[in-house]
């Protein structure tokens, strides 16, 4: 059992943690090549709330019932709830790992249609707060434990928190979750500006969450694109809609991801129609994806 005074000690034993001793800028962004690597997205927001979990998991899922090898990243390292929203309750968790009492490797879960879980532990500042060393040690051990996977989607936190922006600098494509409501928005830019200037990010996906309808989705698109053509040197790409469903709702309450409880939704239908964009994962095409 983790005791709650117990300290991270990701900057201590490196040797017992199978760590590299190097430091890493935060805009940097070293991978293993491309022939052993899985394609990795980062599913963040400009602020909670948005449904941003909930678009993790419904991917996650649903690319891996298309077939796909598919490692999900908790990276919400202090307010973590993947486990939630899979209906999954896992033994271990990354606090285990930076507290050196096993490896990502034995945290790895498996969740509906075979989706693996690198699951978090909530409640924890220390873990919520991470240095930029801690995190791009940690990284390594997550990068290590994802060869041989198709994706690796990364649920970061909401937020221009420097976890968020972290672990968001590490991924292939950024998908940006904002929903209609003005402060979604503003707060949605806000990431997109940090993503871009401090994380080194030259390209966001735009996924419109919670819209009335698909002309609502394009709408907050163009908004967001016509302000990033003013101010940034950022490519704003848009990958689609999920309506306002009461599925999802229902997903949340019992655990249970919505593009499988109900695939003939409005909500799962969108998800399956991302799924579809990102599908190419691993080719040349994957940046024409967004």
């Amino acid at each position: 059992m983790i005791r709650e005074h117990e300290p991270v000690s990701l900057g201590g034993d490196d040797q017992a943690l199978g760590l590299r001793n190097r430091e890493r800028a935060p805009v940097i962004r070293l991978r293993p090549t491309r022939e052993s690597r899985p394609h990795v997205i980062a599913v963040t927001s400009g602020k909670g709330g948005v449904g941003k979990t909930q678009i993790s998991a419904n991917t996650a899922v649903g690319l891996a019932m298309s077939g796909r090898r598919v490692l999900l990243l908790d990276a919400d390292l202090g307010l973590a709830s993947l486990d939630l929203a899979l209906g999954i309750s896992p033994d271990k968790t990354l606090l285990s790992v930076l507290t050196n009492e096993c490896s990502v490797n034995e945290t790895i879960v498996e969740g509906p249609a075979g989706v693996h879980l690198i699951p978090a532990c909530p409640g924890r500042y220390d873990v919520a707060n991470l240095d930029a060393a801690q995190r791009a040690r940690l990284w390594d051990l997550v990068e290590e434990a994802a060869v041989g996977y198709d994706a690796l989607i990364i649920d970061t936190g909401a937020g221009i928190g420097s976890n968020a922006v972290g672990f968001a600098s590490y991924a292939d494509d950024v998908l940006l979750v904002t929903t209609p409501d003005p402060s979604s928005l503003r707060d949605a830019y806000a990431m997109a500006k940090v993503l871009h200037r401090r994380g080194g990010v030259d390209r966001v996906c735009v996924l419109a969450n919670q819209v009335t309808n698909q002309r609502e989705g394009a709408e907050i698109y163009s908004r967001m694109d016509s302000v990033v053509r003013r101010f940034l040197t950022l490519d704003l790409a848009y990958v689609g809609a999920v309506p306002r469903d009461e599925v999802v709702r229902e997903g949340v309450a019992m655990g249970h991801p919505f593009v499988m409880r109900k695939p003939d939704s409005a909500a799962a239908a969108a998800i399956q129609n991302l799924v579809r964009r990102l599908n190419v994962i691993g080719t040349t095409q994957v940046h024409e994806s967004c």
